[in-house]
């Protein structure tokens, strides 16, 4: 029996400007099950990155509900947030949002030592990094010494550090060459084979097609 771990529903989201209101989110519903591979597209401003930081629980909805894991964001606390984030999801940027100073190892540990408050003693990072095909000297490297492939799965080992459930990729493949870019879709394949569920917002139609079910948004809805 499959298990909702996300679900929105009627949900509305307005950005209040001096020229006018902007609505990104306009009574939007969608349920996303446990193990999906769902990729998000839509045209520039359509609202899919909106959804996306919904969904990462980095804003919450001006109205409707919002469930993640079961739990009514709505409901939350800043702190409850933000452990939510945490520890349920994970993410996966575009610009691999890495920390110039610190190597590939000590990137991926971050999430650890934030969420156990101490460093990784039992080398989850080099798994990982292992894991997405990263290993000897490489991993002592900083990210201006690793190609944008290397880097993007850094990234990837970054954001399953700490198990999340779900795992949100935001153009993933957009600054990478079309060789790079089938790599690193083979590994988020791998990784929804596992058993992760996998939601990507994704400008082009061949990176979404790795996905089980599409999701396209025009004007903040569902269409």
């Amino acid at each position: 029996m499959s298990t909702e771990v996300i679900r929105l529903e009627h949900v509305r989201k307005v950005y209040p400007r001096l020229a006018g209101d902007v609505v990104a989110l306009d009574d939007l519903s969608l349920t996303i099950e446990e193990g999906d591979f769902v990729a998000v597209m839509g045209s520039s401003g359509s609202g899919k990155s909106t959804l996306m930081n919904q969904i990462g629980c980095l804003d919450v909805p001006t109205s409707g509900t919002l469930w993640i894991a079961g739990k009514n964001v709505g409901e939350m606390s800043d702190f409850e947030l933000t452990q939510l984030r945490r520890d349920t999801i994970g993410f996966v940027f575009q610009k691999f949002n890495l920390i110039p100073v610190l190597t590939a190892r000590e990137n991926v540990e971050i999430p650890l030592i934030l969420k156990e408050g101490h460093r990784d003693t039992q080398g989850r990072a080099e798994t990982l990094l292992r894991t997405v095909g990263l290993d000897g000297e490489v991993i002592t490297h900083t990210p201006a010494e690793l190609s944008g492939g290397q880097q993007q799965r850094v990234a990837i080992a970054r954001a399953l550090v700490n198990d999340p459930r779900i795992l949100l990729c935001d153009e993933p493949t957009g600054n990478l060459d079309s060789k790079t870019s089938t790599q690193i879709m083979d590994l988020l394949a791998a990784l929804h084979r596992e058993g992760r569920t996998v939601v990507m917002v994704t400008h082009d139609q061949a990176t979404a097609e790795y996905a089980d079910r599409i999701v396209t948004i025009s004007d903040g809805r569902v269409v």
